[in-house]
């Protein structure tokens, strides 16, 4: 399939445009000097370079891969049509058949923006954080300072790296985090057996399989199933252990889980969450 390189570029730039600091996530500073995202925050979003994102409004560059349209689009926050316009622009199929969807519609990205004082995330098929408000960035850290890869449940449970960024962990008693992690296992089971030629599902079991051995254990002893709703402890650095309510929502169409984290009324936790609005992300980077 050929592209348009030019029309593409502008594309990008119009989407940038459109999209301010806040809802993506991002703080909105009281100096800028342009409409929208800046290109570096569009880079650090997306998992690619500053120069990529340029060279690619420019027209120029390598023909970017599905992984990088995907990012793209999600971190430009467009619709299912203009994401599908974007990569035929590109020269590339929207989304093959059988692969998992990455893409977040915006109507659930408003719906989570008006959780001002509850943390949501938006997470796909495979455990991918693919959008987050901002009480969920202060809850567990900052997802977007966290290289794409990196934004998935399974990875950051099982494969735990030393280079990512201060972030929240998830505690409790020793049944409940069996409980999450089999939830875990178990929904990864289910969505191979439904997108078994998805690429980056398949190399997510790969790595999870050669650097977890909890996880093999877990993925010999535990069935197929759905992540339910629960509840969860995050052991956070300034307020220590909060034990929330975590509610799953499916969104059928897009086979995703808006996950939202709340608490009781007049409860301790409910005056936690309420804290949280205050510290935001300020402390987790002194962990």
């Amino acid at each position: 399939m050929r592209g348009d390189r030019d029309e593409l570029g502008r594309a990008l730039r119009r989407a940038r445009s459109r999209v301010r600091p806040e809802d993506a996530g991002l703080p909105a500073g009281t100096r800028r000097r342009v409409e929208g995202l800046r290109r570096e925050e569009v880079a650090l979003l997306a998992g690619v370079s500053v120069d990529y994102v340029v060279r690619l409004e420019q027209g120029r560059g390598p023909t970017p891969s599905e992984q990088v349209l995907t990012a793209l689009c999600r971190a430009l926050r467009v619709s299912r049509d203009e994401r599908d316009r974007i990569f035929r622009l590109a020269g590339a199929e929207p989304r093959p058949a059988g692969r998992v969807d990455r893409h977040v519609r915006p109507s659930v990205l408003r719906l989570i923006d008006r959780f001002t004082d509850l943390p949501a995330v938006v997470l796909s098929a495979a455990g991918d954080v693919l959008a987050w408000n901002a009480m969920a960035s202060a809850l567990f850290g900052d997802w977007s300072a966290l290289p794409p890869e990196r934004r998935n449940h399974p990875r950051l449970r099982f494969l735990p790296d030393p280079a990512d960024p201060p972030r929240s962990q998830v505690g409790g008693t020793p049944d409940e985090k069996d409980l999450t992690a089999r939830q875990t296992v178990a929904s990864l089971r289910a969505a191979a057996a439904r997108y078994p030629d998805d690429p980056g599902l398949r190399r997510l079991l790969a790595d999870l399989h050669e650097g977890s051995a909890s996880f093999r254990e877990l993925w010999d002893d535990t069935d197929a199933g759905l992540w339910r709703s629960h509840r969860k402890t995050v052991d956070h650095p300034s307020l220590g252990p909060v034990t929330l309510e975590c509610d799953a929502l499916h969104l059928p169409d897009s086979d995703q889980t808006v996950t939202v984290y709340s608490a009781e009324a007049g409860s301790p936790e409910a005056e936690a969450l309420a804290l949280l609005r205050v510290v935001g992300t300020q402390d987790l980077a002194t962990r």
